[in-house]
C-alpha cells in the first residue's frame, strides 16, 4: 500500500506523532509523500491513502492541495474537534493491518469550484467546505444578490453569505442555524448570516446548479474559501460557485458511522439533562 503523509506541522503533536507512526507505516508499505507543511506537488504523485495527521483544517488544505487527483483520505485527530479525523492515533494503529488488507470502504463527496473577477484578477480555487461571502472590518452590513442559474433568488442585507457542501454543512453554516445535511446528498447549502430580515431563511438547492453572488454594496468585503484563502470583494465583484469536477474521498472504518460522529462530536439528539428524581415531560 502507498501512502501520503500530510499534515498541519503547526498543531501540537503532529511532528512527534508523524515520526512514530512513519516507521510502522513503512512495515506495512511505502511512504511515496511525506509532507507536514502541505506544500509538496502532488499532480505527478500517486497513493492508495492519504493519512493526515492534524484536524479537520488539515483535511480541507489537504484536499485542495491534491487539486483534482483525490486520493482516499484517513484523518488521525489531533486538533480539537476533529468531525472529519475522527480517528485517534490509537485507533488508527488498531486499524491499520485491516486498511492494509483492504478491508474498508471509501464515501465519495461533493467539492466546489470558485472563482472571483475581483479587482480584474481572475482567481480559481477548490474547496470543500463552503464558500462565504463576509463584511470585514468596520463590518458595516453588505447588500449581496444571489442568483442561481442566472435566475434572481434573492437581495439580501446582512453580515454575508455561505454556501456550504453537505460535509461543509456542519462547519460555519451550522453556527449560522443553517441545516445539517447528509454527507452524501449532491446538493449545496446557501445561509445567510445574521440577515436583517426576518423571512431569510436557509435554502437547500441542487449541486448540478450555478450560483452567483454579487456584491451590491459594502464598506469592506471578503471571500473565504473554506477558512483558508481569504480575498477582498470590491463593490461589483461576482463570485461564481459551482460543483467541482473531482470528489474528495473519505475512508471509513468499521464502527465509526456519520451519525455516532454527530453523536460523539456535536452531541446531537441527545436528550436534556433531566433530574434524576423526575420523570421526563409528557408531550
Amino acid at each position: 500500500m502507498r501512502f501520503f503523509v500530510l499534515g498541519n506541522a503547526d498543531r501540537p503533536q503532529v511532528r512527534d506523532e508523524a515520526r512514530r507512526l512513519l516507521p510502522v507505516l513503512k512495515e506495512h508499505g511505502e511512504v511515496a509523500v511525506f509532507d507536514l507543511e502541505q506544500k509538496a506537488d502532488l499532480s505527478s504523485q500517486t497513493a492508495d491513502v492519504a493519512l493526515v495527521l492534524g484536524g479537520d483544517g488539515a483535511i480541507l488544505r489537504a484536499a485542495r492541495q491534491m487539486g483534482r487527483r483525490q486520493v482516499p483520505v484517513l484523518g488521525v485527530n489531533l486538533g480539537k474537534l476533529g468531525f472529519l479525523a475522527d480517528l485517534s492515533p490509537a485507533e488508527f494503529l488498531t486499524a491499520l493491518p485491516e486498511l492494509v488488507a483492504g478491508r474498508y470502504c471509501t464515501t465519495s463527496h461533493l467539492m466546489f469550484e470558485c472563482w472571483t473577477d475581483s479587482a480584474g484578477d481572475p482567481r480559481r480555487f477548490l474547496g470543500l467546505n463552503e464558500v462565504v461571502v463576509q463584511s470585514g472590518p468596520p463590518f458595516h452590513m453588505l447588500e449581496l444578490d444571489l442568483d442561481i442559474d442566472s435566475e434572481i433568488v434573492t437581495t439580501l442585507r446582512g453580515d454575508g453569505l455561505i454556501v456550504a457542501t453537505p460535509i461543509g454543512s456542519t462547519a460555519h453554516g451550522l453556527s449560522a442555524g443553517g441545516p445539517i445535511l447528509s454527507q452524501s446528498l449532491q446538493a449545496f447549502v446557501v445561509t445567510p448570516i445574521c440577515p436583517h430580515s426576518l423571512t431569510s431563511r436557509t435554502v437547500v438547492e441542487a449541486a448540478d446548479k450555478t450560483y452567483t453572488v454579487v456584491v451590491r454594496r459594502a464598506t469592506a468585503a471578503f471571500l473565504n474559501i473554506d477558512g483558508h484563502e481569504v480575498v477582498p470583494l470590491p463593490v461589483g465583484a461576482k463570485v461564481t460557485i459551482r460543483q467541482a469536477p473531482v470528489l474528495f474521498q473519505l475512508v471509513k472504518v468499521a464502527g465509526h458511522s456519520y451519525y455516532r460522529t454527530l453523536r460523539d462530536k456535536l452531541n446531537w439528539g441527545t436528550s436534556p439533562n433531566y433530574r434524576q428524581d423526575s420523570e421526563p415531560p409528557t408531550p
